[in-house]
């Protein structure tokens, strides 16, 4: 069985430790790979490549990092289709999906090719009589990345083409459940003559997460993942005294109003709540029916729920694959049952989709949920699968009242043919990412992702201009050159401007 290791000063290195995992095909529910487990003496190593790494990297020139980041682009992109064959294989997405995730990620590059622009400083002159002042952003040092399951390749994408260019060395430990595409992502840096050190893959679990909080060397950490978890990443990385950027769970809410497209509403639902499955954490998983849209707008979403092909992601006949683990199918699976003993009406049942040939596979058939309240826990818990509930409404403030009491404030949208509903929405709702008529609002490259309230734990969003100034630290000089014969200006009281 193939034997995936990490990578390390530029190479497969198969670590210290004897521990791997297994990294399933969904859709066949066996292994089809194993990964090497790190422990915390093959991170230090890792951070030791990335620390020597950065002596050079960190003193290169701005314009040697930007071609570095424009070769690997076009790498990006020539090997789209075998990043998304791998993504697909491992994680159970169609192929079609897999590769808007590359896109998207493709994206972060491109806006890394221009760091030169991104982190120019500031000057001014004669702020004092002959005295000028100016800043710049220097780069951190070692900063590590630690990403989910559900985007492979998107997510990492996020963090390390930024933080490379800014200047700074990389760790990454991607999800142990389908790190073939970090892997490939290694060879491709080495391939646009990255350095050796400067992107190092670490594959483990939580030793491996522990070992990067942990270590005095590393100076950041982006995190993407559960809000449990992300709260335990900033806490603890943040006592290590390090810069942190935690990004949690959601609960991303669509409203619906009355003067809604119905029809276009309701296809872009169906696209939102099951695309990839509904493992998403911008995935719209808690559709809220204004007044008399409601009825409609449940049969029209059931209709297009009833044609999606649910199967192996590798087949181009199917809309959805399956989930990524027999764990995560049986925790949705009691979601759904938990919905229906509460009292919610099960439009769709996907609970009992078997899929010829695919017996074994982790599915779990596209799920719509009725009448759901605020107290059930298919809309209380991240659920992240394809469950759709629908939660009914009389009005806007309404609308609007249920989505700020949530917990979560990643993503929200509103289905409305109104610029006043719109303009009123996005001014009142407190979520990070607002979508009008757009259901999964990801920002393009050039903003940054990032959510409110418990969707994230930091001071920056990921990736944009945020991510720039995440992964480096400003310096500010003030000088003055003066004459030799100059009288001297030195006081000992607090010195102002003259």
């Amino acid at each position: 069985m193939r034997l995936i290791e990490h990578w390390i000063g530029g190479a497969h290195v198969s670590g210290s430790g004897d521990r791997v995992g297994d990294v399933y095909d969904p859709a066949l529910g066996a292994p089809q790979a194993q990964v090497r487990l790190a422990n915390s003496a093959d991170v230090d190593v890792a951070v030791g490549a990335a620390r020597a790494a950065f002596a050079t990297w960190g003193n290169s020139s701005v314009t040697s990092r930007a071609r570095v980041m424009f070769r690997f682009r076009e790498l990006i992109e020539r090997y789209e289709d075998d990043l998304a064959t791998v993504i697909s294989a491992e994680h159970g997405k169609t192929l079609d999906d897999a590769r808007g995730e590359v896109v998207r990620g493709r994206e972060v590059v491109e806006f890394a090719c221009g760091i030169p622009q991104l982190s120019k400083g500031e000057f001014s002159d004669q702020v004092s009589t002959g005295v000028d002042s100016h800043s710049f952003r220097q780069p951190l040092g070692v900063v590590a990345g630690i990403t989910p399951f559900n985007f492979p390749i998107m997510v990492p994408l996020w963090m390390h083409p930024i933080a490379i260019a800014c200047g700074n060395t990389f760790v990454l430990k991607p999800s142990e459940r389908d790190p073939g595409a970090s892997d490939l992502v290694a060879q491709l840096y080495a391939e646009a003559k990255l350095p050796d050190g400067v992107y190092n893959v670490v594959n483990g679990d939580k030793q491996a997460v522990d070992a990067i909080l942990d270590s005095p060397d590393i100076a950041a950490v982006s995190f993407v993942g559960s809000t449990p978890i992300a709260r335990y990443v900033h806490r603890r990385a943040t006592e290590a005294g390090k810069r942190v950027q935690a990004l949690g769970g959601a609960k991303n809410h669509a409203v619906v109003m009355p003067d809604a497209d119905l029809d276009f509403a309701a296809d872009h639902l169906v696209a939102a709540g099951y695309g990839s499955a509904g493992q998403r954490c911008m995935a719209i998983s808690a559709v809220v029916a204004v007044g008399a849209a409601a009825d409609l707008l449940v049969e029209k979403v059931r209709q297009r729920t009833l044609t999606l092909q649910v199967g192996p992601g590798s087949d181009q006949a199917s809309d959805m694959g399956p989930v990524v683990t027999a764990a995560a199918r049986d925790r949705v699976l009691d979601y759904i049952s938990q919905g229906e003993k509460d009292g919610a009406v099960l439009v769709v049942d996907g609970r009992e989709l078997v899929v010829d040939g695919h017996e074994e596979g982790f599915f779990v058939g596209p799920t719509l949920i009725d009448h759901v309240a605020t107290d059930m826990s298919v809309y209380t818990d991240e659920i992240f699968g394809p469950v759709l509930s629908v939660l009914r409404v009389d009005s806007l403030d309404a609308a609007i009242d249920l989505v700020n009491a949530n917990p979560y404030g990643n993503g929200t949208a509103v289905f409305t043919s109104s610029g006043e509903v719109a303009r009123t929405f996005q001014r009142r709702v407190s979520v990070g990412m607002i979508g009008i008529n757009v259901p999964i609002p990801v920002p393009m490259a050039f903003f940054s992702f990032g959510g409110w309230k418990d969707s994230i734990f930091a001071d920056h969003h990921i990736h944009g201009p945020e991510g720039v100034r995440f992964y480096t630290q400003a310096k500010v000089v003030t000088s003055r050159w003066p004459h030799i014969s100059e009288e001297s200006l030195a006081q000992i009281n607090f010195p102002t401007a003259r």
